[in-house]
């Protein structure tokens, strides 16, 4: 019940700093959708430049409308109608350059969160169980989700940013035109904001990486929690818990606090800075105006301009803002996308055959760490239509075979073969096509029967109730409201334990594979019912090859033939019978199994 805090890089792979990474990834984000960032960023200019001819259309209309309307008492209405068109035709085209800026950040931000998501599922898919089972489930999906989306969160500031700096070298050039003895001045407060901005990225990197590693885990924590809810709650552990919970949680706050009363800090500093500027600005213009140096129209141009080169200042700093935890996202994601070690396939095709497969395993060894093997030197073959019961002690390697025989995972040494094909010499979906496995712990989806017994797959209702009727469902199935299409609820809670299985067993038989590997996959069910499974099995035209995880002597004794597994090899095989007979270590297994299931 412990959260591992997941790998984090501490400094990106694109760079030294996050302000170098965070470029770095938004250049991944250009070059994937340069079109959608031209259009955007075109946008961006367009109400940048319209934004700084607001100023010229100002200080004009203070110089050729205000003032001549206050010397000569009126005011022409040719002159009154110009204004008002520069005013109208400079907002609309505004107007445009927001929308296109808006739209465009938009799109290009969602497209670039889509593909990264489909890439890491799919790069999920590709990696093997070995590989899933090393990494807690809320990591992973941490990973798809909130690290996906602060990776490309600077996306939305950026063609704003981009275009802003075109409006910030307008207005300074206009500045310069107008009174560069003001324009001076002004941009005396550039370097004051600057250095408040890297003052403040200093000071917040450290803790929005930390926010965004302590989302991750708080994320874990909380689908941990929900996955063990049965078992947190059957042992009344509801408040260590919630406690658990509550101390990953307030970690998350407290670290978000802090940064927020680092940016309520810094952003009044911000805002202050560029209004300092211009009440400086203004006493300079008037001493100018009053010398004759300058126009009272070049004063208000200045000084408006100036406000709005403080926007562009501070639009760079929300795009570098993001970058800490851009950057620590794009990591998370980018390790998982770089993680090696997925299943290579063949080109094989899978044996096309009517009758069940023939299974060999030669020389098979595997183990979970590399200096500790599970299994050493297995081998044994099972012929077509047979059905082989593996028995073994707990630890054996049963359920780690069953996983080797379905290639969830692949050997260390030997080989497993379907009528002489190595599983690995098969191409991608081929196996699929003839083997399939019913785990000791079924999944059902939150569908409906039809949809958890086919999974999407074209199957007839014909075909489903047969599969049905051999997993012994099809009664508990036809007294639902509304048969196959009832819906079951996630995982199947609508369901007892057994009728989850035989929807799981029916889910593997309607594929009608040659090779059906059953890991314990009837331990819920009565044994009277699974002995008609087991009957239906090997009687109901269904000829496929059973390889049986068992434990119930009912259930052995139906086998054509035993495995028994004793230290990671095959200590002994032949019929339940015979091994009760020769196998002392066999016989007193079983027996204990017995009598573990006897009632008290």
């Amino acid at each position: 019940m412990t959260s591992s805090a997941p790998d984090v890089q501490e400094h990106s792979r694109l760079g030294k700093g996050s302000t170098t990474a965070g470029f770095g990834v938004l250049w991944v984000a250009i070059k994937r959708e340069p079109w959608i960032f031209t259009l955007s960023t075109l946008g961006s200019v367009l109400f940048g430049a319209l934004t700084v001819a607001d100023a010229w259309v100002l200080g004009w209309s203070t110089d050729h409308v205000v003032l001549p309307a206050f010397r000569d008492g009126e005011i022409g209405a040719s002159m009154l109608w110009a204004v008002l068109g520069l005013f109208v035709g400079v907002a609309i085209l505004r107007a445009v350059g927001i929308v296109a800026r808006r739209l465009g950040a938009g799109v290009m931000q969602y497209r670039m969160q889509a593909h990264y998501r489909r890439a890491v599922t799919r790069r999920y898919l590709a990696l093997p169980m070995e590989w899933h089972q090393r990494h807690p489930t809320g990591q992973l999906l941490s990973n798809a989700n909130a690290d996906v989306e602060a990776a490309w969160g600077p996306i939305a500031p950026l063609p704003m940013a981009v275009g802003t700096l075109a409006m910030m070298v307008i207005a300074v050039a206009q500045m310069l035109v107008a009174d560069v003895v003001m324009a001076v001045v002004g941009l005396l407060v550039f370097p004051a904001v600057v250095a408040v901005n890297l003052v403040y990225q200093r000071w917040s990197q450290a803790l929005a990486t930390r926010a965004q590693q302590l989302r991750a885990e708080v994320s874990e924590i909380a689908h941990e929690s929900f996955d063990g809810a049965m078992v947190v709650k059957t042992l009344g552990r509801e408040p260590e818990e919630a406690a658990r919970f509550t101390r990953k949680a307030h970690e998350l706050r407290d670290t978000n606090i802090r940064l927020g009363r680092i940016r309520a800090a810094f952003d009044p500093a911000l805002a202050a800075l560029p209004n300092l500027g211009v009440l400086v600005v203004l006493s300079v213009g008037v001493s100018r105006v009053l010398a004759g140096q300058t126009d009272p129209g070049d004063v208000v141009t200045v000084a408006y301009l100036l406000t709005i080169v403080s926007f562009p200042i501070r639009s760079i700093g929300w795009l570098l803002g993001d970058f800490p935890r851009s950057v620590v996202g794009y990591d998370r994601v980018d390790a998982v996308l770089r993680t090696t070690g997925e299943m290579p396939y063949g080109a094989a095709s899978a044996p096309a055959a009517a009758s069940g497969a023939r299974l060999e395993v030669d020389g098979l060894a595997y183990g979970y760490e590399p200096d500790r093997p599970l299994l050493r030197d297995l081998s044994f073959a099972v012929e077509p239509g047979r059905t082989v019961a593996l028995v073994g002690a707990t630890a054996s390697g049963k359920s780690t075979l069953t996983s080797l025989l379905t290639r969830l995972v692949d050997p260390d040494d030997g080989a497993i073969r379907v009528d002489g094909v190595d599983l690995r010499d098969l191409a991608r979906g081929e196996l699929a096509q003839v083997v399939a496995i019913v785990p000791q712990t079924p999944f059902l989806f939150d569908d409906t029967v039809r949809g958890n017994v086919t999974l999407g797959a074209d199957v007839s209702d014909e075909d489903v109730w047969a599969a049905l009727r051999t997993a012994q469902a099809d009664g508990f199935v036809a007294a639902l409201p509304e048969g196959l299409s009832t819906r079951l609820g996630e995982r199947g809670t609508s369901l007892s334990g057994g009728q989850r299985q035989r929807i799981s067993l029916a889910r593997a038989l309607v594929r009608r594979p040659r090779l059906l590997v059953l890991d314990d996959a009837t331990s819920a069910v009565d044994p009277e019912v699974e002995a008609r499974i087991l009957a239906a099995l090997r009687e109901g035209g269904h000829e496929s090859t059973l390889v049986v995880v068992a434990y119930r002597k009912a259930t052995i004794g139906l086998a054509d033939e035993v495995l028994h597994l004793a230290e990671g090899r095959v200590a002994d095989r032949g019929t339940h019978a015979d091994l009760l007979v020769r196998s002392p270590d066999y016989a007193r297994l079983v027996n204990a199994y017995e009598q573990q299931e006897a009632p008290a």
